[in-house]
């Protein structure tokens, strides 16, 4: 009796999977009732693991797509969002089918019925997954649209579609790897940035975004191997991208590594030695340092690459200054010693150097007062300038 229960509910749920796909099929069907039975079978122990289960749940779900796009055609309301998700739904269901149609039978071999038609189905509607996604991304829906870009770029590696080599052949992939990525870092999930930023590294306007990005995950996880490689290979890839070197060179030089940031400066500079960003990580290494006049040379390379660089012209202000303290420290402080009017001079001298680039840096930036405010105030003092000392300590107030 138990035996015949059990026979009976196995025929049952073969039968829902029969049942559903003829429900669908129909003039007028009824998907609601389609998904119900497939759904039931989709769980049940006798039936989860057929592929023929699968089949029809992604055959349901082309066909919902096919009634909506029937309305949308003959003009009637239709829910494009219905649309894009029984697409990807399909593409859910689909590649299951063709997982489970993949295992060999008990001779062996292999039959896979379901693989030409179901691929045939799904590559005509990849192009909707895209269209699902940016439509998704587009209303803030970022954990919906990752999953539709996700599948669109994972579908490059199906099995099921290995002969159409989307991988090589999709001109879309970089570009549709790149949206992933930006669905990934606004929900915060960092491995799928990971996943998906490899595959954007070529598109051409957002490659290095996706490579800074991934920086930044493996950054976040704590993995600071993975991030220094990908600092490095960033650098490689995009070498007009001032945040790979500039991270890379910052990192060494926090961490006491500054010779290794002085070699890897020195081997950029040899590929492009008018660079003005690689001049001022050199100059700001010397800088750290405390090698003043090697610091100075090369922010005054740096300006000569660019004359417009605010940074550099205040940042040898800052040197200048920074020499005048170091000279007053260990100079007599004693009116009566002969050498005091000496020091006193060569002070001064340094105040003097320091003014103009410190100005110059305030006539190219004057709303970024963190660039010359504080160093003006120094120069004008030390300087006695009393009417631009007034105005400087207008602005301090």
């Amino acid at each position: 009796m138990v035996l015949l229960m059990a026979v009976s509910f196995s025929f049952a749920q073969t039968k829902n999977v029969k049942e559903a796909k003829s429900i669908a099929n129909d003039v007028k069907p009824n998907f609601k009732q389609a998904e119900q039975l497939i759904g039931e079978a989709m769980k049940n122990p006798e039936t989860k693991d057929l592929a023929d289960t699968w089949d029809v749940a992604g055959f349901i779900q082309r066909r919902i797509n096919e009634e909506q796009m029937k309305n949308a055609f003959l003009k009637k309301p239709y829910d494009t969002l219905k649309v894009y998700n029984s697409i990807l739904k399909m593409y859910e269901y689909y590649t299951k089918c063709d997982e489970l149609a993949e295992i060999p039978n008990e001779k062996g071999k292999v039959k896979n019925k379901y693989r030409k038609a179901n691929a045939s189905s799904m590559l005509a509607e990849r192009p909707n997954l895209i269209n699902g996604g940016i439509q998704y991304f587009n209303l803030d829906k970022n954990k919906e649209a990752l999953k539709f870009f996700a599948t669109y770029v994972e579908s490059a590696s199906y099995p099921m579609l290995a002969d159409k080599e989307l991988a090589k052949n999709d001109t879309l992939l970089p570009q549709i790897a790149y949206y992933a990525t930006l669905a990934a870092d606004r929900v915060g999930d960092k491995d799928a940035i990971i996943k998906y930023a490899p595959a954007a590294l070529s598109d051409k306007d957002g490659g290095k975004f996706a490579m800074q990005l991934m920086a930044d995950a493996y950054k976040a996880k704590g993995d600071t191997v993975a991030w220094i490689k990908a600092l490095e290979e960033g650098i490689l890839k995009f070498p007009g991208n001032d945040y790979f070197f500039a991270n890379l060179v910052d990192y060494y030089n926090s961490s006491n590594q500054a010779s290794k940031a002085m070699e890897f400066a020195d081997r950029m500079l040899s590929n492009d030695p008018n660079n003005k960003l690689y001049l001022y990580v050199k100059a700001y290494l010397y800088h750290n340092m405390k090698e003043y006049d090697n610091a100075i040379e090369y922010y005054k390379k740096a300006i000569a690459a660019d004359p417009e660089y605010a940074e550099a012209y205040s940042n040898v202000g800052l040197v200048y200054l920074m020499k005048a303290q170091d000279y007053a420290d260990k100079a007599t402080t004693d009116i009566n010693d002969p050498k005091y009017a000496e020091a006193q001079a060569v002070v001064k001298k340094f105040y003097e150097e320091a003014k103009p680039f410190y100005e110059k840096a305030r006539a190219l930036k004057p709303d970024q007062q963190d660039l010359w405010l504080q160093g003006l105030y120094r120069v004008y003092y030390n300087l006695n300038m009393g009417p631009e000392f007034e105005e400087i300590d207008k602005l301090m107030k």
